[in-house]
This record gives C-alpha cells, sequence and structure tokens, in this order.
C-alpha cells in the first residue's frame, strides 16, 4: 500500500484554491493537512499535523522578496518538507531565486492538469525536482553564470545530519563549477571511474537520478540567508 502524502496548502482562499481542496481529498493518495492562508496558521499545522510537501501560492511578480522569505521559514521550522510554488505568472530570475531558497518544484496552475499536479507532488515528494524545459534551463543558465564561491554546502536530512562525505561534497561542489567527470578527477587525482562511482553514491544518498537535479539540490542547499521580514501577518502578500 503507497504512503500517503500529506499536504498543506499556502494560499489565499479563492476559487482555485478551493478546488485544489477538493481534488486533492477526493484522492486516497493524498491528505489535505491544512489550508492555510497566514503564517500562524501555516506553523500551527506544521506542528500539530505530518506534512510532506507544502504547495505554496507565489505571488505577484512584485512580491518575489516575500516569497523568498516564506520558503527559508518553512525549510527552517521544518526542513523535511518539501516546497513546491504555485504561479500564475512567473518570470526567470523568481523561478531560480525559488530553487534557490528551497523550493523543490515550480507548477503553473493556469491551463494544467489536475493529474500533473499530482505528478508533480508526488515526484517532489520522492525526492525529485519538479520543473520544465524551459524553467530548468534558466537556472541551468544561472550556475553557469555565477561564480560560485567556496560557501559550505549544507546537505543534510530531517535530524542535521550530513548526508554527504568530505570528498562527495568536493565532487559536487566541482561539479557546480561546471567541471567534466575528468576534470574532476584531475582535480582531485582520481580515475575518472572513481568519480563515476562518487556520482552514483551521491545520486542514491540524495534520491536524484540526473546531474541536473544533483546541481538543484546542490543550488537550493548553498548556505545563504536572505534578508527575511521579521513578521509575516498574513500570507496575502504573496498568495495570488
Amino acid at each position: 500500500m503507497e504512503e500517503t502524502i500529506g499536504i498543506l496548502i499556502a494560499r489565499s482562499k479563492d476559487l482555485i484554491s478551493e478546488l485544489l481542496v477538493a481534488a486533492f481529498s477526493r484522492n486516497p493518495r493524498f491528505r489535505v493537512v491544512a489550508h492555510a492562508t497566514t503564517e500562524a496558521e501555516v506553523m500551527a499545522a506544521l506542528e500539530r499535523e505530518t506534512v510532506n510537501v507544502a504547495l505554496i501560492g507565489a505571488g505577484p511578480v512584485d512580491a518575489s522578496t516575500n516569497d523568498i522569505a516564506l520558503l527559508c521559514r518553512l525549510r527552517e521550522a521544518v526542513p523535511s518538507v518539501k516546497l513546491v510554488m504555485l504561479f500564475e505568472k512567473r518570470e526567470p530570475k523568481h523561478v531560480v531565486e525559488w530553487f534557490r531558497y528551497g523550493a523543490r518544484g515550480v507548477f503553473s496552475i493556469n491551463g494544467s492538469e489536475f493529474e500533473m499536479l499530482c505528478k508533480c507532488v508526488d515526484r517532489v515528494h520522492q525526492g525529485q525536482i519538479w520543473a520544465s524545459t524551459e524553467e530548468l534551463g534558466w537556472v541551468m543558465a544561472a550556475l553557469e553564470g555565477a561564480f560560485v564561491q567556496p560557501a559550505p554546502l549544507c546537505v543534510v536530512n530531517a535530524k542535521g545530519i550530513n548526508l554527504l562525505s568530505k570528498r562527495e561534497e568536493d565532487v559536487v561542489r566541482l561539479l557546480m563549477e561546471g567541471l567534466s567527470n575528468r576534470d574532476i578527477a584531475q582535480a582531485l587525482n582520481l580515475s575518472q571511474h572513481t568519480i563515476k562511482n562518487y556520482l552514483f553514491r551521491i545520486f542514491d544518498k540524495l534520491g536524484v537520478s540526473s546531474r541536473t537535479e544533483l546541481l538543484l539540490y546542490a543550488f537550493n542547499s548553498m548556505k545563504k540567508t536572505p534578508s527575511v521580514p521579521d513578521r509575516f501577518d498574513s500570507l496575502s502578500a504573496i498568495a495570488s
């Protein structure tokens, strides 16, 4: 029997939100833990219920800072919860920032079938990344164009225990710098076969299946702390 996925919907109360709650409630694969519209409701739900995936309603284009702040708060409060941004409008820079600060998936609720959202939630729950080819291209372009500082990765489980060894982190960091397996092998004075074995072990530990998913995982695992408002009175400022 498949595990039931606990879903938290953090989005303003409108027709779309009500339809999402009703649709998920009819599917035995999912359990809607709460439909929250305020920070207090979100935190209360996280304290009393087991939440596996949180669906966050992204706000207007000019509300990106609030989106990021909420992502960071949820990620810090319950690291085990997987975060998916629901949006009606998007810009490449915001998709990149959502992934940078903790989102594991992005999903357009305009013209998309509910079955695809179910698939998105299920895949993200399994530890995979959900994004279109175009959205992945935006993130990869940002990775390629960024100067990667030697900031520490923060690849830990829900208990804060490191998932990767020091050598595995070295491989991931060099991969983020755009190096090929051959270049990584030369940099670490190892064989290409050894690097491939390291990558297979890293894929298995992190639940990813490709270099792209690994890069996205590492991208939002870098220790970054944005400027976050001290208080959210409501999610209405970030929810569409």
